[in-house]
């Protein structure tokens, strides 16, 4: 089948745009290219005698770290959802019908993703025996901590709708900041990680609610700028402290403190200022996405924006071990070739990728039996249905937290396989109860 049968029509991309706000539709698929070409550059992998071999190349070029303050993109990913859900909300809707309905078309091609997953480590537990099969799942599921975080913090927008005034927004992002700095603090003093976790909620719920308020339009461009110049620059000083790691991704190093699992009041402020930068610049991004050819890259994109998450690790995985069959790795990062390598990876990884969402992309939009048929918006008015409602949204936050356990414990025994079970049992509950 010809590839361009694959793709949508232009004028059916047109037909479809209505009001959108496509500023924010370029903002989650901007931020999805970075986080895909940065993710195939972070890799060093190739194989040798001894076997695999794999890095990550700020640990072995310490000076590019400053690099990541720009690529780190993921608060546009939550600012985006948060602007989004706040259109999609109408008051007096029921709170968890209308999160279930949120999560109907996002857990969609996760199904799938998991079911593919599951079925690869049962060969592989077969054919490379049990650690082999445990090293891949602890890495197949690691990036579902952004679908765990996601359906929680989604739970607090229409709650972050009453929000009416500027000062209302900015007094609540300050509180956030203030408690993920009392979380850094209670880390340092316990000394462990885990005393951290509470910043998942709080750090990500800033670009959510600069998001919730932008789609208010409580924000003025300018007011916008002035605060991402403060919290820029309150986040070059805590830098300057050497308490926290200057990276803001995973690096493999273990100097400082990681911003990244769990996030820190560093991390806070970079969410602070990249969420505003791009508020100020929504009005000229959203003129340039009314160009029709602009539009329909954006559009078609967004259309299969999960499969594009889900599945570029996998393809980063083809594109670099297809060259090392041909010897042309990217891996050691003094060799005379190695930023050629590494360009060529990038743009063979393209390729895989396209290629890819054209043939599970439409996974995305194939209405599963049961699970995508329409749920009721309901009534808030108290009674036996709201009750229902409120269950059905709880069991939401909890299987967000289950996947949360899976990202982070990975495939690779009971503390993976069951918090996986936990989720999948509460959002098919929460779905009956919907």
């Amino acid at each position: 089948m010809p590839f361009a049968k694959l793709l949508p029509a232009p004028s059916s991309v047109a037909a479809d745009a209505g009001n959108r706000d496509r500023a924010i539709d370029v903002a989650r698929l901007s931020a999805l290219v970075v986080v895909m070409f940065g993710h195939c550059a972070l890799l060093l992998a190739t194989i040798d005698s001894d076997g695999l071999w794999i890095g990550n190349i700020l640990g072995e070029l310490p000076q590019l770290t400053p690099i990541t303050w720009v690529v780190q993109v993921m608060p546009l990913f939550f600012f985006a959802g948060g602007a989004a859900a706040a259109y999609g909300w109408h008051p007096g809707t029921a709170w968890g019908s209308w999160l279930v309905s949120r999560a109907q078309r996002l857990c969609r091609p996760v199904f799938w993703y998991l079911a593919f997953w599951t079925a690869a480590l049962v060969v592989a537990r077969l054919i490379l025996g049990g650690e082999s099969a445990d090293r891949l799942g602890r890495e197949c599921v690691a990036l579902l901590w952004f679908l765990g975080v996601y359906l929680v913090v989604i739970a607090f927008v229409p709650l972050l709708t009453r929000i009416r005034s500027t000062g209302s927004a900015a007094a609540v992002v300050a509180a956030l900041l203030a408690v993920a700095a009392g979380v850094d603090q209670i880390r340092f003093a316990v000394g462990s990680s885990e005393a951290g976790v509470g910043n998942f909620l709080f750090v990500w719920l800033i670009p959510v609610v600069i998001g919730v308020a932008y789609a208010r339009r409580l924000i003025r461009p300018a007011g916008a700028l002035a605060v991402a110049a403060v919290a820029l620059a309150a986040q070059v000083l805590l830098a300057l402290t050497q308490t926290y790691e200057v990276s803001l991704v995973t690096t493999g190093s273990s100097h400082g403190v990681s911003n990244v699992s769990p996030p820190t009041v560093l991390l806070a402020l970079h969410c602070v200022w990249m969420s505003c930068v791009f508020v100020a610049a929504a009005g000229p991004v959203g003129r340039w996405a009314q160009r029709p050819r602009v539009w329909y890259v954006v559009a078609v994109g967004n259309s299969g924006a999960m499969t594009l998450y889900l599945w570029h690790i996998p393809a980063i995985a083809v594109a670099t071990f297809a060259l090392n069959a041909f010897g042309l790795d990217a891996y050691d990062v003094h060799a005379p070739d190695f930023w050629a390598m590494l360009a060529l990876r990038a743009a063979v990884f393209a390729v895989v990728m396209f290629v890819t969402f054209l043939l599970l992309s439409p996974l995305e939009h194939r209405r599963l039996p049961w699970w995508d048929a329409p749920v009721g918006a309901g009534s808030a008015r108290p009674g036996r249905g709201e009750v229902r409602s409120v269950v059905a949204g709880v069991l939401i936050c909890m299987s967000g937290v289950a996947m949360l356990l899976v990202a982070k414990n990975g495939l690779a025994g009971a503390d993976g396989w069951v918090p996986l079970a936990c989720f999948l049992v509460g959002v098919l509950a929460a779905r009956a109860c919907a």
